[in-house]
């Protein structure tokens, strides 16, 4: 990408985020098809459910242009959003599904072997098999890069729940994925 395309794709989002600021149904709705896609992946991961994850979309995208003027551009544009879908992902999870408490003693870190052979679609697969807490606690920290004190107060869970889930998702993937390669 040259320093032009660089412009123009900040002039473009530029305009944009005017055009969504003076709440133009147009700019909304490029905003919304430049973004939905990615969002609604983030969602799917989180949620497991395509249901959900369109609501989740849904929701994030009502709160984004509701809250447009407080974009400051400390952030992307997309991270900014991205953020949003995921705190709508995990108040639609909390109303679904309950965390698993964490008990120290009987957790250490999982050692995950993968097959060689590992699939992106079967791993994908395997994570939307998950129970929906391990399923967005997976996902958060090992997909989205969210460190456990984070996703800790997203969740409204402590850390050691969180660590937790993660070892529980990685226990089960590892088993789901060895019988798939069994």
């Amino acid at each position: 990408m040259n320093l032009l395309s660089v412009s123009e794709e900040l002039s473009e989002e530029q305009l944009l985020l005017a055009g969504c600021r003076a709440q133009e149904r147009a700019a909304q709705y490029k905003l919304y098809q430049r973004y939905k896609s990615a969002m609604f992946s983030s969602a799917l991961r989180i949620l497991g459910s395509r249901d959900l994850a369109q609501d989740a979309l849904q929701e994030s995208f009502v709160d984004v242009f509701r809250q447009i003027d407080n974009f400051r551009g400390e952030a992307t544009l997309g991270s900014w959003i991205k953020t949003i879908v995921v705190r709508a992902s995990l108040r639609i999870l909390k109303r679904e599904q309950r965390m698993e408490v964490y008990d120290a003693d009987r957790h250490a870190e999982p050692l995950v072997a993968w097959h060689d052979n590992l699939t992106g679609e079967a791993l994908e697969k395997a994570i939307n098999e998950l129970p929906a807490g391990y399923r967005a606690v997976f996902c958060l920290i090992e997909v989205e890069g969210y460190m456990h004190r984070e996703v800790a107060e997203m969740l409204g869970i402590s850390e050691g729940t969180s660590k937790s889930q993660l070892f529980h998702a990685k226990k089960l993937l590892q088993v789901k994925l060895h019988h798939l390669y069994a």
